[in-house]
């Protein structure tokens, strides 16, 4: 016999299936027609909203935003540049009921992109999600997964995707010869945590803030938002999911590389004594095989000493290519600068753009999700490596852990009542 909650589960099964069915492109998707989205979250989705300004046939119908002075401001910012204005909504899942709405951009705490991604393409939406995408491995698989069966455009928020573009195509076209390895670093002046710069507003929903998240024992909440959860493993990812997703997968693609042999991470919490968890200065390096890559951090020193030569460094047999936003600079073997190269640049427009001309049919994504969460892997497998103190090394051919039992029990989370996935 099947019971009452047997069948409300079978049946949301088969809702579900229905809906990620449903064909790719809508009428309101066609070609020439204006695209009606919606932003949730305004940290940093403001830059969300000013990049979709910029773009033509978009109409930005909806601001979703728990903390109600953030949204005050962004209803005021697409007012003023904007007819018609914009619904402004606390909680995200009134938009997903509109089915008007023909893509969401999320810009949301990490521990958010997954399942609220997941609810959009349950509700027929296109996504642009930003980085890194997932909090952990479990929720990167299941987001490549319902993509792949919805049949919409999910592109994730990595944008040196298509600023870098003309600089890798180079880099492949044999301008530094075989590539051997690349590196990467990100140096900032962090301060302690739990200092809030611009406290959250009183009347912020703080249980719809927390979503998906269980209660944490540990840290209190309030300290932490809108930016220090970053740096706590509850909810953030610390500087490798926040800052470091970009150039690694610079790097990977560079080196044409998917899933690593090999990963560690060595570093620590050394600028202060605070709540902090993820470290604040080290290495993570990878191992592909044919070739491999580090990524330096330093969070809190700037290092102001040191003049790095470009964002993403590659080191191939017949010289070196630096990379920085939308430029190149090539090097023979001895460090004389031969050739400096300039590509399309673009800024947030550019990569946004690409989203919607995606869903009109006229482009390809430059950062469809799948490769983007292949990148975001290598994120969580450094943060893995660094919180087991081991060397992590997985399969090649599908980025899986390879005996490591400690690493296994941080490949998935546990989530609210309501929020599983």
């Amino acid at each position: 016999m099947m019971n009452r909650r047997t069948l409300l589960n079978h049946t949301s099964v088969l809702s579900l299936g229905a809906a990620f069915a449903s064909p790719r492109l809508r009428a309101a998707d066609r070609a020439g027609n204006k695209l009606k989205v919606a932003v949730i979250a305004l940290g940093r989705g403001m830059a969300h909203v000013q990049a979709l300004l910029a773009l033509p046939d978009v109409e930005i119908a909806y601001l979703a935003e728990v903390d109600p002075i953030r949204l005050e401001r962004g209803l005021k910012v697409v007012a003023d540049k904007q007819t018609p204005s914009c619904q402004g909504v606390n909680d995200f899942r009134r938009i997903l009921e509109d089915k008007t709405v023909d893509a969401v951009c999320i810009a949301t705490p990490n521990f958010w992109h997954t399942p609220m991604a997941l609810l959009a393409l349950q509700a027929g939406k296109h996504v642009y999600v930003e980085k890194p995408g997932s909090q952990n491995p479990g929720e990167a698989e299941a987001l490549v997964a319902a993509a792949k069966h919805s049949g919409k455009v999910v592109q994730m928020g990595n944008q040196r995707r298509t600023w870098m573009k003309e600089a890798i195509a180079a880099l492949h076209g044999g301008a530094i010869g075989p590539v051997r390895y690349a590196r990467s670093a990100y140096y900032n002046s962090r301060k302690a945590i739990g200092q809030q710069a611009m406290p959250p507003s009183s009347q912020l929903d703080w249980n719809l803030w927390q979503g998906p998240v269980p209660d944490d024992a540990k840290h209190d909440l309030k300290k932490f938002a809108h930016y220090d959860w970053h740096w706590l493993w509850h909810w953030g990812n610390g500087e490798l999911g926040n800052n470091g997703i970009h150039t690694l997968d610079i790097m990977r693609w560079g080196l044409k590389a998917d899933y690593p042999l090999k990963v560690s991470y060595q570093g620590g919490r050394y600028s202060y004594q605070d709540e902090q968890e993820t470290p604040d200065t080290g290495t993570a390096v990878y191992d592909f095989g044919h070739a491999g890559c580090e990524w330096v951090q330093s969070s809190c020193h700037p290092r102001a000493a040191e003049k790095p030569i470009g964002e993403v460094i590659f080191y191939g047999d017949n010289g070196t290519m630096a990379i920085a936003r939308d430029s190149w600079t090539l090097y023979d073997p001895k460090g004389v600068e031969l050739s400096k190269d300039k590509g399309a640049g673009g800024g947030d427009p550019a990569h946004f753009g690409n989203f919607l001309d995606t869903i009109r049919g006229k482009a390809q994504l430059n950062s469809p999700i799948e490769e983007g969460q292949k990148s975001t892997l290598l994120c969580h497998l450094g943060n893995i490596a660094y919180r087991t103190q081991t060397v992590v090394r997985c399969d090649p051919q599908t980025g899986k852990m390879i005996d490591n039992p400690e690493g296994e029990k941080l490949w998935k989370r546990a989530y609210r009542e309501g929020w599983g996935l």
